[in-house]
């Protein structure tokens, strides 16, 4: 059975739904998501094709280079601030959207820990999950 997954910014001004399941969910730990959180990581649900992905409302957005070397567009709600999705100019048909942006958080489902190379000790992430000192290829 195919889930739904629905979520937003805090203050409900930007909107996501997809029925298509996620290709990757993961932890982060590089140093962008731990400054952009404000805590030790990031955590994501990553889809393809992008398409099926329908967004309302307008995101601003700022671009980075990661510690990968590979670009990306962080979306955020203009009003409230919330962080809400990614996107990655060099791979237009991908989006990956916070896991705590979705309505239910439960549906996020780890697969990984990435970027452990930049963890804290005070960051303890579920340790039967399989990690990776950076980005696996």
């Amino acid at each position: 059975m195919t889930k739904s997954y629905k979520g937003g910014c805090a203050c409900g001004a930007i909107r996501y739904e997809t029925s298509s399941e996620p290709v990757f969910e993961n932890h982060c730990q590089c140093t962008d998501c731990q400054k952009r959180s404000g805590t030790g990581h990031g955590s994501y649900l990553t889809f393809s094709p992008r398409a099926d992905v329908r967004i309302a409302g307008e995101a601003g957005q700022w671009r980075i280079v990661a510690d990968s070397g590979v670009e990306k567009d962080h979306a955020f709600c203009p009003i409230c601030g919330t962080p809400v999705y990614l996107t990655f100019p060099a791979r237009p048909d991908v989006i990956a959207v916070h896991a705590g942006s979705l309505d239910d958080p439960a549906k996020f489902n780890p697969q990984v820990v990435t970027y452990t190379i930049r963890a804290h000790a005070w960051d303890t992430i579920d340790s039967s999950l399989r990690t990776f000192e950076r980005m696996p290829g």
